[in-house]
């Protein structure tokens, strides 16, 4: 009765081999249906050898869901007949056999490992989801996300850090240029018709001032001593001396009965003149020692100066008239005229002008300004040639709107004169 081995029936779909392993006693255990030549009893979720001793009378252990009684179960596919050690399925993405699990030991399913990701694999959790988002995926998930996002996050901020700082210096440098006051800019104008006694000639040459709610009277003040300080024999003020009317801004113009020079100070309108009221603008600077050339020429001993009303005047029915400026002069004199835009050079050329003097573009005050200036203005700023008549375009004393100048400093420029017979 102990001495000898009872034979096990053989489990359904067996091939003939032996289905029970040793149990230790002499006694075979029950196949487990399903199962080929090798032995199946063994213990559950184990893909190793399935016939395990499982101790004396002890009851066979049976796959996890293929308890007694039930349906066969998918067969598991063996090397071949005779060797007892089932094929290890390779662990998903890795290409590698998974280690069988110690007797006794209940084996593990292995985390997944994403696709790209060079850190340690994530633990799914229960519901299946790794707590990754789509952005720590493409950043190489796992450890390092954090600091990624972060060194790009640093950058980010340096950069834009840096980009409002070089902002805020510039337009705060731009400010400064301008409330500080204009700098004195001196050119050297050769004409073919001055004298020799008129070589050296001065003329302080001011436009845009625009004296307004922000550039005020100690604007004008810091103008006036400027001027004066280069001891021209002539002012002219090319025009957009205001941004508003008499009786606002009569006060800050008020420093312009300092203005001193040896053959006098004179001025006519720019286009914001015109805006304010041109005409009680011209009487005012009259009475503050200045003198108006409204289409009008002012012989000087050594040669003519002439100065013509802004073409804004024209929508008033005053606007630049060349003829009654210039018709009937002597053209073996040098002629130099003030006129507020330089779009008027051409006329300048017709009517033998020698030097016109104009102000209006601000040189562009701000970045782009100089590329729209350039489109509207056959000179921004300097000194240019048309045919016999040049052509000097001031930057302008003061700014339009902000108080701001990039790359266009303010000026006030002393045009000196110069005689091919000096």
């Amino acid at each position: 009765m102990g001495s000898a081995a009872e034979a096990a029936p053989a489990g359904a779909g067996l091939s003939g081999a032996a289905s029970a392993a040793s149990a230790g006693n002499g006694a075979t255990a029950p196949a487990v249906p399903g199962f080929g030549g090798a032995a199946s009893a063994g213990l559950p979720g184990l893909g190793a050898r399935s016939g395990g001793v499982a101790g004396a009378g002890a009851e066979p252990q049976v796959r996890e869901g293929a308890g007694r009684g039930t349906a066969p179960q998918a067969p598991t596919d063996t090397p071949g007949d005779g060797d007892v050690e089932a094929a290890e399925p390779a662990q998903r993405g890795t290409g590698e056999t998974a280690a069988p699990a110690p007797d006794g030991a209940v084996a593990t399913t292995a985390a997944p490992v994403a696709p790209g990701l060079t850190g340690p694999a994530v633990a799914p959790g229960a519901d299946g989801s790794t707590g990754l988002t789509g952005a720590d995926w493409a950043d190489g998930g796992g450890s390092g996300v954090g600091d990624g996002l972060s060194r790009r996050r640093f950058v980010a901020r340096v950069v834009g850090g840096a980009a409002v700082a070089a902002a805020a210096g510039t337009v705060g440098y731009g400010t400064y240029g301008v409330l500080r006051g204009p700098r004195v800019k001196r050119v050297t104008v050769p004409l073919a018709k001055l004298p020799r006694a008129a070589h050296g000639f001065r003329i302080a040459v001011v436009s845009d001032v625009h004296l307004g709610p922000i550039l005020g009277r100690a604007h004008t003040a810091r103008i006036v001593d400027t001027v004066n300080r280069t001891q021209p024999d002539l002012i002219a003020i090319v025009g957009d001396l205001v941004d508003g009317n008499v009786h606002d801004l009569g006060p800050a113009a008020e420093p312009l009965r300092g203005l001193r020079a040896r053959h006098g100070s004179y001025f006519v309108t720019g286009n914001h003149e015109y805006f304010s009221g041109a005409q009680q603008w011209i009487d005012h600077v009259r009475e503050l020692g200045l003198t108006p050339l409204e289409n009008a020429r002012r012989p000087l001993p050594l040669f003519d100066l002439a100065g013509v009303n802004d073409v804004q005047g024209e929508s008033e029915g005053h606007g630049p008239d060349f003829e009654a400026a210039l018709g009937d002069r002597d053209r073996s004199r040098a002629a130099v005229l003030l006129a507020h835009q330089p779009i008027v050079i051409h006329d300048a050329v017709r009517h033998g002008v020698d030097l016109q003097l104009s102000g209006h573009t601000h040189g562009g005050q701000l970045w782009p300004g100089n590329y729209l200036a350039e489109l509207a203005n056959p000179t921004v700023a300097g000194l240019e040639r048309y045919g016999d008549t040049q052509l000097y375009v001031s930057r302008g004393a003061g700014a339009w709107g902000p108080p701001v100048r990039v790359g266009a400093p303010s000026d006030i420029t002393v045009v000196e004169l110069a005689s091919y017979q000096a």
